[in-house]
Formats: structure tokens, C-alpha cells, sequence
């Protein structure tokens, strides 16, 4: 017998239709096993698909790449939000129980805010194979759950041409190239070949990185941040001690079942 699901599909951290981040976001009275959901995240084949297990506003949330699950994810911790915003609309705070503990979410008018946790990253070398890797080389790097490459320019992140394959094989979940704005504080762009996600749209989690890295360097504790990928999308991160707020909009895309 098929069991039939109710998905979701929206875009994170985006001003207008087709820009952000693509996420789909099932919720469910219990979860389904693993491999499934695991099979489900693959045949989706967005960056992330969102699965959450609760009511009340209090759920358990879990985040699958086309590849594998993740700790951490921000633009599906976002969407999943204005789903659950819109059921429950008498609510302006919601508590996600995940992976990377206890997250809060609240809204105020038609922007979201992810309450998540720092995560530091170290200075360190340059690692073998990153020139070739990207076809640059950075001012410095910092390693934490991601390489992160700092360039002097936007034009530099904007024109990186990266080898997935050779990027894959670099330390870290994935690369993070990260540099000044033009119009904004802070631009990046994410590459996770090694989780089934070549380049990123736009990606909250890496964020929890670049925020006290930014900061800290241009003394600010609030952020105006790009992502520039091809889609494009817009964030706003502000420290608090050794948390990160970031701050988005989504636009909802299409809603229907699958059947599996």
C-alpha cells in the first residue's frame, strides 16, 4: 500500500520568485524510516528536503541533502518556519528540536529569524589542491565545519570557476569563498560537491561561520550579507554573544502529495 505525503517547496532568503534557496519541506505525524526519507531527499533533488515531526509549536526537525543528512541547515529550517507559521498563525515563535540542539525561530511581518548557534572557525594554511581547486588563491583561510577561502574583492568570488571534484576533496563539509561587498557588508558563495551539492544558493548555515569571522574584522555586530550564486539571495546576521540571528524572507512555490 502507498502512503501519500504532503510537501512543500519554497524559496529561502529571497526577494522575489525564483531567487534563494529551493527547499521542500514534508510534515509528518511520524517518522517515516531513514532510507526513506533519505530515498525522498534524493528524488527531490534540492540542496536540502526538510522533515518535521510536532504541532504546537514545538517540532523535531531533520534535514537531508540528495546525499546525506546534515546538523545543520538554515534555509530549510526557514522554510519549514513559514510552513508551520502558516498553520499555525497565531504564533510568532516557534522551537525546532534538531540535530545542533534546541533552535528558535520567530517572525516579524514577512522576515523570519533562525536563532542557531556559533561555529567558529581557525585560522589555518591554505590546504594542497585549493589554487587548483578554485583557480585562485585567498588572502587567508580559516578552517571549522567548512573551509573558509577570504578573498580581497567581490569580483573574485563572483568569477570562481571551482573543480567539484578537487573542491570534494578538500577538508570540511564543504568551501566557503567569502569576501567584502560592493553594496552589502560581506559576499559568499558555497560549494558541497562531497554532500551532493555542487554550489549552494544560498546558505544560512555557513553563516554561523562567517558572522563572527566579519564581524570581528569589520566591528560590526549586524550584517548585510550576499550570496552570489546564479539564484542569488539575501541575508541579515547579527551576533549575539555566541549566537547568530539570521534573518530572511521566503516565497512559496507549489504544494501538492507524493506517493511513496
Amino acid at each position: 500500500m502507498s502512503t501519500r505525503i504532503a510537501i512543500e517547496q519554497l524559496a529561502a532568503f529571497a526577494e522575489a520568485p525564483f531567487q534563494g534557496n529551493p527547499a521542500a519541506v514534508c510534515c509528518l505525524d511520524a517518522w517515516l524510516p531513514d532510507q526513506l526519507m533519505q530515498a525522498i531527499a534524493t528524488e527531490n533533488n534540492l540542496s536540502e528536503t526538510a522533515f518535521l515531526v510536532g504541532a504546537g509549536g514545538r517540532y523535531q526537525l531533520r534535514w537531508f541533502t540528495p546525499s546525506c543528512e546534515v546538523d545543520l541547515c538554515g534555509h530549510a529550517t526557514l522554510a519549514a518556519a513559514a510552513v508551520v507559521f502558516r498553520r499555525e498563525p497565531q504564533r510568532d515563535i516557534l522551537l525546532f528540536q534538531s540535530r545542533s540542539g534546541p533552535l528558535s525561530v520567530h517572525r516579524d511581518g514577512d522576515r523570519i529569524t533562525l536563532d542557531f548557534p556559533v561555529q567558529r572557525a581557525q585560522p589555518c594554511l591554505p590546504p594542497a589542491g585549493l589554487h587548483e581547486a578554485i583557480g585562485a588563491t585567498p588572502q587567508s583561510c580559516l578552517q571549522g565545519v567548512d573551509l573558509i577561502a577570504v578573498f580581497a574583492d567581490e569580483d573574485t568570488i563572483r568569477t570562481l570557476q571551482p573543480d567539484p571534484e578537487r573542491v570534494a576533496a578538500l577538508p570540511g563539509r564543504g568551501l566557503i569563498a567569502t569576501a567584502p561587498g560592493k553594496h552589502v557588508d560581506i559576499v559568499s558563495r558555497f560549494f558541497a560537491p562531497g554532500c551532493g551539492i555542487p554550489e549552494d544558493p544560498v546558505t544560512g548555515s555557513a553563516h554561523c561561520s562567517l558572522t563572527p569571522y566579519w564581524c570581528e574584522t569589520l566591528g560590526k555586530t549586524v550584517l548585510n550579507a550576499q550570496q552570489l550564486s546564479a539564484r542569488g539571495g539575501s541575508l541579515r546576521c547579527t551576533l549575539q554573544g555566541e549566537r547568530v540571528l539570521i534573518s530572511g524572507r521566503v516565497i512559496p512555490y507549489l504544494s501538492g502529495t507524493i506517493q511513496v
